[in-house]
């Protein structure tokens, strides 16, 4: 097949592993995003390398052999630099990165079981088990769920005076980026028809979004005034119909903006504010966070974000402190009015005097 040669072109060790062209081969044919296959061929290729360096076979190899993957993944430098550790993987590579490199290798032994190869897949998964110890099975790696990192508001400000001496578009796209809490992807995806502004709302295409689901999200009318800027400065690009946003370098002059060059935007416009967190993802965190400060309920911010469960949601409303809030508020009363009571030796008989 084709693609399978494609994937052997890039990633050449598929070559020496049929199962596994075939696996990858099997995510490609029903539609998986390139960059889900990708990420699942790099974690995959640096499993099958590890194995070819140890002399086992991958489709036979044991928990002990996965064993070793996981403690090179903990011990590995990061790509920040070899003195750089994190905090929550006790190395340079991050947990969320470890959990990343496991999971198409969890897949793969997954799909050698379902061709009856194998009878059990040694990198196995944590699940809930009624009856069992602590009420679930730990997976092979603790998984660590942090809040998403926002700016203060002494950092926000710092950000927004650096996007101030931006371009029409990179001020636009930070605006949208923030006020309909978009993706990258989402966002560099925009079209020329995904806008309505006479109704100032946005389509996201669900062929853009993460989880494949469409959504209408509106945006405020500062955004709407950036907009109509832009869009008078686009027609000097180009006046073609298409992607929203478009390149104005020599190299690509009216090419649809990468994800890449918008990422290097933030990165300099962070650089350049001091924020050095500060990331093309913080704008969502950010708007979905202020959403919760607000009062919105939580399938009301789960639909605007387009999440599927509202699991990931809660982040938002805990991280805002909504919810400790109003719980410590309510807890307080209790406590102050029994406090009165016992100062006044009066005991409340719910009876009015």
């Amino acid at each position: 097949m084709g693609g399978t040669v494609v994937l052997r072109e890039k990633w050449p060790v598929l070559g020496r592993h049929e199962q596994a062209a075939v696996w990858l081969q099997i995510w490609a044919d029903l539609g998986r995003a390139p960059r889900t296959i990708d990420a699942y061929a790099r974690g995959l290729t640096e499993y099958l390398l590890l194995c070819e360096r140890a002399g086992v076979d991958p489709v036979t190899a044991n928990r002990a052999h996965v064993a070793v993957f996981v403690r090179e993944l903990t011990s590995r430098p990061s790509l920040r630099g070899a003195n750089v550790v994190a905090i929550d993987s006790g190395s340079g590579l991050a947990n969320a990165t470890i959990q990343q490199r496991l999971v198409p290798v969890r897949l793969f032994y997954d799909f050698l079981m379902e061709e009856g190869l194998r009878e059990s897949n040694p990198v196995g998964r944590g699940r809930y088990t009624p009856g069992g110890r602590a009420g679930q099975q730990r997976g092979l790696v603790p998984r660590l769920t942090k809040l998403p990192w926002i700016p203060s508001e002494q950092e926000w400000l710092r950000l927004l005076e650096e996007a101030r001496r931006e371009p029409a578009r990179n001020r636009l796209m930070l605006a949208l980026a923030y006020d309909a809490a978009l993706r990258r992807e989402e966002l560099c995806s925009l079209r020329t028809d995904d806008v309505d502004p006479a109704h100032r709302t946005l389509r996201v295409r669900a062929e853009t979004t993460k989880n494949r689901l469409e959504r209408v999200v509106p945006y405020s009318a500062s955004t709407g005034v950036l907009l109509s800027q832009y869009l008078a400065h686009r027609a000097s690009v180009s006046r073609a119909r298409g992607p929203l946003f478009l390149s104005e370098s020599r190299r690509n002059h009216a090419q649809p903006l990468s994800l890449w060059t918008w990422s290097k935007v933030i990165r300099r416009i962070a650089l350049a504010s001091g924020v050095e967190r500060f990331s093309t993802h913080t704008t969502r965190h950010l708007c979905l966070t202020d959403l919760a400060r607000m009062g919105w309920e939580v399938h009301a911010i789960a639909a605007f974000a387009g999440h599927r469960h509202t699991d990931s949601t809660l982040r938002y409303i805990h991280l805002s402190g909504r919810e400790l809030a109003g719980k410590l508020s309510q807890g307080m009363q209790h406590i102050h009015a029994r406090r009165v009571q016992a100062l006044t030796g009066v005991e409340d008989t719910g009876v009015t005097r």
